[in-house]
């Protein structure tokens, strides 16, 4: 009969095995917790105190136990240490400063060792398992990935993706989609995190990049670089939206993505739920892209406004709410495709906010430059809009416009000059009057009347300034329209928004504003080193 120490390392060996197997584990990782295990239970015979170790023959089962020890002259640690006396009855030749072995026989290997040697295997699996898990599906963000739902917890999907689990998130999933343990699932990968209890895989059906996966797999032309999908936004379950161009002129990129009768975008519809996709050409001028992607509604004009990065388009009146779309879905679409903020207008709006403009405009004029109408009119009807036009523009600018001459040009500039020092004059008394500092106005940039908005969101001094971020300072709220748009916290626009200022400009005025802060610590350090 076998005695219990083989057939516990028999036991040990078979488990060894069948979990490196089973799991897909190295061997070497199961044969080291093994040999751990046993390490444990031989401290736990020989005492705590001793440095032993075990070797395991993989291959005969067979078990080495030794326990190492330095040699020193004088003994202070008679667990760990032994003289030269003794060391050279352990190996000789040894010398003081010398690591030796001192073999150990083996320990017997009781039912609650064994036990305990099983579980230290099975964590160290676990471990390796979850490190394979990771290396596997790490560099696999953005691909899509299919799997059988294992569970439904909270609303969050728990997917079985063979060897991994990954989780479709309540806002990442199609609305209205029902889901039942056993469906299988196609979904994108999205991000693959390492946590402690394993790799957390987050996938997504909701994304947009899940939408042009699945073109790119029913599409040739696409998965083979022929037509690219430049731009794409969704409205999960509901509508969508795709830009696409061809690198191949004998391709129609809105055909090839449609397919014969429908046939490759309906694959893509059902597989997301009955969405219905708005395939577009994509262009490089802005106008044209924004009439395409307004689409099925018909844009009379497009007016682009760089510096605000927005849009404002005019529709018939018969088309504002094909072109707002229900709940504002088409516009929203529309600027999530393009990237810009659209404001959605009709003819007789658009008319009327000219009229304003130019009423008020006219109207500015004829008090700041002390011009009658007629010649304040006539500024508007030529495109000149504020003062500092006037002022700065080549005087041949408004020489030519018919009725004027060079004197009349050269007084108007002079006129406007001198109003834009009184309205600086103004801007600097209230800004004291605010108890904004002058250093303030010492600053790059920075005119009477932005100080005066600075002073009435409470920044006075250096150091309010200093404190800011450059968005704080400087960012344009972030919108899609007026009409249907759902407004995000982070769109809170900066102080001076309003101003045009870029980011570089922001920078250097705060980076101006915390120099002082730079020469206090030299004077410290200077103050110190004289010490």
């Amino acid at each position: 009969m076998a005695n219990p120490i083989s057939a516990n390392k028999a036991e040990l060996l078979a488990i060894a095995n069948a979990v490196a197997s089973e799991k897909m584990i190295d061997k070497a990782i199961v044969v080291e917790a093994l040999e751990e295990a046993i390490q444990r239970a031989a401290r736990a015979r020989y005492g705590a105190e001793n440095d032993i170790r075990a070797k395991l023959d993989t291959q005969t089962g067979d078990l080495r136990l030794w326990r190492v020890v330095e040699v020193v002259d004088e003994v202070e640690d008679y667990f760990k240490q032994v003289d030269l006396k003794q060391a050279d009855k352990l190996q000789k030749g040894a010398k003081v400063g010398d690591f030796i072995v001192d073999p150990l026989p083996p320990v017997d290997l009781g039912r609650i060792d064994a036990q305990s040697a099983k579980q230290v295997i099975f964590q160290k699996v676990r471990d390796a398992e979850r490190e394979r898990q990771y290396e596997e599906f790490k560099d696999r963000a953005g691909e899509i990935i299919t799997g059988v739902v294992k569970s439904v917890e909270f609303g969050h999907v728990v997917v079985d993706l063979g060897r991994a689990e990954g989780v479709i998130r309540r806002d990442q999933q199609i609305p209205r989609e029902a889901v039942r343990t056993g469906d299988r699932v196609r979904a994108l990968i999205m991000k693959v995190q390492r946590e402690n209890r394993g790799p957390q895989i987050l996938l997504s059906r909701a994304h947009p990049d899940f939408m042009r996966k699945l073109f790119a797999q029913e599409v040739p032309e696409i998965y083979d670089g022929v037509i690219e999908i430049k731009a794409a936004a969704r409205d999960p379950g509901s509508r969508a939206k795709i830009g696409v161009i061809s690198y191949d002129s004998s391709i129609d990129p809105v055909g090839a993505c449609v397919g014969m009768k429908g046939s490759r975008v309906q694959a893509v519809v059902q597989e997301m739920q009955g969405e219905k996709i708005d395939i577009i050409p994509w262009s490089e001028d802005a106008a044209t892209f924004i009439v395409n992607a307004l689409q099925p509604a018909t844009v009379s004009r497009v007016v682009i406004d760089e510096d605000e990065n927005r849009i404002e388009v005019v529709v018939p009146d018969d088309q504002l709410s094909l072109a707002i779309g229900r709940r504002g879905q088409n516009v929203r679409l529309a600027s999530q495709l393009t990237g810009r903020g659209i404001d959605i207008m009709t003819e007789a709006e658009s008319s009327e906010k000219r009229q304003k403009e130019f009423v008020e405009r006219s109207e500015m004029f004829q008090n700041e430059l002390d011009v009658d109408e007629t010649l304040a009119q006539l500024l508007v009807a030529e495109g000149f809009g504020e003062l500092e036009e006037v002022a700065y523009v080549a005087a041949e600018e408004i020489a030519v416009i018919e009725g004027f001459d060079e004197d009349l040009a050269a007084e108007l500039q002079s006129r406007a000059l001198e109003a834009l020092e009184r309205k600086e004059e103004a801007s600097r008394a209230e800004r004291r009057e605010l108890g904004v500092e002058d250093a303030l106005a010492e600053l790059p940039h920075l005119t009477e009347a932005m100080l005066v908005t600075l002073g009435q969101a409470g920044v006075k001094t250096l150091d309010d300034l200093a404190d800011l971020a450059t968005d704080e300072l400087i960012q344009k709220a972030r919108g899609e329209s007026r009409r249907g748009d759902r407004k995000r916290a982070d769109d809170k626009p900066g102080i001076l928004a309003s101003y045009g200022l870029s980011e570089e400009q922001g920078n250097e005025i705060i980076m101006a504003a915390r120099a002082h802060w730079f020469e206090d610590e030299e004077d410290a350090i200077a103050a110190d080193t004289s010490q």
